[in-house]
């Protein structure tokens, strides 16, 4: 299997763009993250109109922001579209946009949360994207923030974290896919729906109730997305809830549950999602995928 296309990568005095294609935002959260990509980064930052909008929750209305995305995406000078946070609303827009210039010029675009849609989307298409860091989360954690400037400026990465005893032993290989849990689920049966054959799925999610949990693990189970796996990465599921009379089993064990069938290897606990560590992810890029009981390791094709 051969990693999707890669847009170029990110070199000083680039211009990049912040979006906000979902939830609305007060444009000081991400003052520092512009000043970091500036200052340390060396790119130039364009900043959407959408980014100052507000629509009841979303960042301005569906015109608005699928006007601003569609504006940098067909901007050819513009070699990034970060979205500025997620929460929800790029599933109104994605259908409407027009992705013909971005495929004559393929850009990096980065997000996560809602922002699963997108990547779906543009995976769909042939291209990779990056699950990672917005900038209304680069201020919480210094790591995390550097991993992504990785993928975008080109650098070859590799993660490794100790292994827990819950996991499952083995390796695969295959390109990385996934994103939040809630969004994956109901991607299935739109134009957005992620291919999950021979590939790494990755999930994450947060402030789900337990046996809602369950529920979306039966969705992409009897959607067939769980059986061809090349294996399964599970990030963080944060804040997390319960009913009043408790479903009674953890992530850990609705998971186990759901892929009992299947023999691929499976981590827990790896940094992707909602908590301050979340390491960037190129969606679409081959990596060796290695389970084993001391080490998790997740090694990607290099560009070269």
């Amino acid at each position: 299997m051969k990693s999707l296309f890669e847009p170029s990568s990110l070199q000083k005095g680039d211009k990049v763009a912040i979006v906000a294609m979902a939830s609305k935002l007060d444009p000081i959260d991400i003052k520092a993250a512009i000043n970091l990509m500036q200052v340390n980064w060396g790119v130039e930052v364009l900043v959407g109109e959408s980014v100052s909008a507000a629509y009841f929750n979303f960042a301005g209305t569906d015109e608005i922001r699928l006007r601003d995305f569609q504006f940098y995406l067909d901007n050819p000078e513009v070699k990034a579209i970060f979205s500025a946070r997620g929460g929800y609303g790029s599933s109104r827009i994605i259908d409407a946009v027009d992705f013909s210039k971005f495929k004559q010029n393929p850009k990096w675009i980065i997000g996560f949360s809602d922002i699963t849609t997108v990547h779906a989307q543009i995976q769909a298409m042939g291209f990779q994207s990056i699950h990672g860091p917005m900038p209304k989360t680069f201020m919480r954690n210094y790591d995390s923030v550097e991993t992504l400037k990785d993928v975008l400026f080109g650098n070859e990465i590799a993660y490794k974290i100790p292994s827990k005893s819950h996991n499952r032993l083995g390796s695969g290989k295959g390109q990385l896919v996934g994103g939040n849990l809630c969004m994956l689920a109901h991607l299935i049966g739109s134009p957005s729906d992620l291919d999950t054959d021979g590939k790494i799925l990755f999930i994450e999610d947060i402030s789900e109730y337990l046996y809602n949990i369950d529920r979306m693990m039966i969705q992409l189970k009897r959607a067939g997305k769980l059986k061809n796996l090349a294996g399964l990465i599970v990030g963080d599921f944060s804040d997390l809830k319960e009913n009043d009379e408790p479903f009674g089993k953890n992530v850990q064990e609705i998971i186990a549950e759901h892929t009992s069938a299947y023999n691929y290897p499976i981590c827990y606990d790896f940094p992707t999602g909602h908590e301050a560590i979340n390491w960037a992810i190129p969606c679409g890029r081959v990596a060796d995928f290695v389970v084993d009981e001391e080490e998790v390791s997740l090694i990607f094709e290099s560009k070269i």
